[in-house]
């Protein structure tokens, strides 16, 4: 891809299977109702301040940037995508960095008919919640990445997804969220033309390298994170439990996003001969390829990590359960205790109650009142009744 192709007018290309859309698009022109525009670009990435005009209609909202470069420097910024293919074929050897935000499906196939862009890609493009992935249909690649950005306030880790058309003479990005910042690296490229000098695959390269090198902060808050969790854990926090598992479901995202990305830069770099990717860039990439290695194996860590923390909680959980289980237990087995204790003292004094209570019922015929020993035979009685029943629940162990 590396090598220079001097620019000639493709023939128009037509998408019959998106053209009944598309045509009700054209005909029908930019919405005029407030509320059915699209969202203009995020946040910190405004139109350049050299842009001709301010942003009007549907294109202007979606076009975030559009510049036609030569030998590493910008010599134009069309205002529109059809001023930008002109300016593009009036300059030979020159490219395009196109920068679009969640454009409508009429922009996309009228740059599918300027660019020969493959209908699949143009597919995806249209609709975001892609794998990462990398095609190659003829001359043009088309790459997705899914960008990462970690926000300190929710403590969660925010996934963007960027489309990246790249041809001998063109770069298409098309963004479906906040991340990754574009301008950033339009900024970076244009201060060092030496590397923009390299052509549309310098630019690929300076978008993974921004994709790649978002990641690093994600990193270093999910360690935060983790090792806020294990101090947690440890400290018995009602809470970890489902901090552990929102944590853990973005790490498979994380590592949906990552993994991929180890199999498309081998891929790129088998190419390298192929396509004539010039010496330089070769090693840029590969500088890339090892930090997204470096990247997917912690993100690897961060699981397994994950996984044995939700184990040791899990089982610090139930030995906390178990005892408080045990110390429940243990309460119920002293007040049975206490309990016994006291139905064996009621027994006892219940006998000499139950003799006495016989006895002092005054009936004038009770052979035992006018007997002599009547008095020592109840209290014996009641002794022997006491000793008895105490004898008999101390060998029980109720006394």
């Amino acid at each position: 891809m590396s090598e220079r192709f001097s620019r000639t007018p493709r023939p128009p290309r037509r998408y019959p299977w998106l053209r009944p859309t598309a045509a009700r698009e054209a005909d029908s022109g930019p919405p005029s109702s407030p509320g059915s525009r699209r969202p203009g670009p995020p946040r910190g990435e405004p139109l350049p301040a050299g842009s001709e005009g301010a942003p009007g209609g549907a294109e202007e909202r979606s076009v975030v940037d559009a510049a036609v470069y030569r030998g590493g420097r910008r010599i134009g910024t069309p205002d529109s995508l059809a001023a930008t293919y002109r300016r593009l074929r009036e300059q030979p050897g020159a490219i395009a960095w196109i920068g679009l935000y969640r454009p409508s499906e009429a922009e996309l196939l009228s740059l599918a008919e300027e660019f020969d862009l493959h209908k699949l890609a143009i597919e995806d493009a249209m609709e975001a919640h892609q794998r990462p992935k990398l095609e190659r249909y003829g001359e043009t690649l088309f790459v997705v990445l899914r960008a990462a950005r970690y926000l300190d306030a929710p403590e969660e880790v925010d996934f963007g997804e960027l489309h990246v058309f790249v041809g001998p003479d063109f770069v298409i990005t098309v963004r479906h969220g906040a991340a990754p910042d574009l301008s950033a690296v339009r900024t970076r490229m244009e201060s060092t033309p030496e590397l923009l000098a390299l052509g549309a695959e310098a630019v690929l390269y300076a978008i993974l390298d921004a994709v790649v090198d978002g990641y690093a902060p994600v990193v270093a808050g999910v360690q935060n994170d983790i090792d806020e969790i294990e101090t947690e854990v440890f400290r018995g926090d009602p809470a970890a439990s489902r901090r552990i598992y929102e944590l853990s479901r973005e790490m498979v995202e994380f590592q949906r996003a990552t993994r991929p990305l180890v199999g498309m830069l081998r891929g790129l770099m088998a190419g390298f001969d192929k396509y004539g990717t010039d010496e330089e860039l070769q090693r840029y990439l590969r500088d890339v390829a090892d930090h997204v290695t470096h990247t997917s194996e912690r993100v690897d860590v961060f699981r397994s990590a994950l996984t044995d923390i939700l184990a040791v909680n899990a089982t610090l959980v139930t030995q906390q359960q178990n005892a408080e289980m045990r110390a429940l237990a243990e309460a119920g087995f002293e007040q049975n205790e206490e309990v016994k204790k006291i139905s064996a003292w009621a027994a006892i004094l219940f006998a000499p109650t139950l003799v006495g209570t016989i006895y002092g019922m005054n009936f004038t015929h009770m052979p035992e009142l006018h007997w002599v020993l009547g008095y020592p035979f109840a209290l014996l009685l009641m002794a022997g009744v006491c000793v008895s029943l105490y004898v008999i629940f101390k060998r029980r162990d109720w006394l």
